[in-house]
């Protein structure tokens, strides 16, 4: 059984930092392209950032500079930097696992809200 699983999240006020984790069982972990995607309320999922399995990583151009996504294969965790937050990013944010398309998971997504 697949299971990716986001901790992390939370309140933190603009200029703040916090750091997404998500920790993947039942994967061949470093075989797989990771992401952080987020929903805000009313918006379609984008994508966040990602990195593959030879650590090449993409950010949207919102969050460069800001963010910075890696991954520890020894213990099957992809992470978030997310630096000097603002309030548009608030949103859930999702950690997905992607194998040449077709093997594709979700976690159950945590809240990351940047308000004073």
């Amino acid at each position: 059984q697949v299971q990716l699983v986001e901790s992390g999240g939370g309140l933190v006020q603009p200029g703040g930092s916090l750091r997404l984790s998500c920790e993947a069982s039942g994967i061949l972990f470093s075989i797989y392209t990771m992401g952080w995607y987020r929903q805000a309320p009313g918006k379609q999922r984008e994508l966040v950032a990602a990195i593959t399995s030879g650590r090449s990583t993409n950010y949207a151009d919102s969050v460069k500079g800001r963010f910075t996504i890696s991954r520890d294969n020894a213990k099957n965790t992809v992470y978030l930097q997310m630096n000097s937050l603002k309030p548009e990013d608030t949103a859930v944010y999702y950690c997905n696992g992607n194998r040449e398309v077709r093997w594709d998971y979700w976690g159950q997504g945590t809240q990351v809200t940047v308000s004073s």
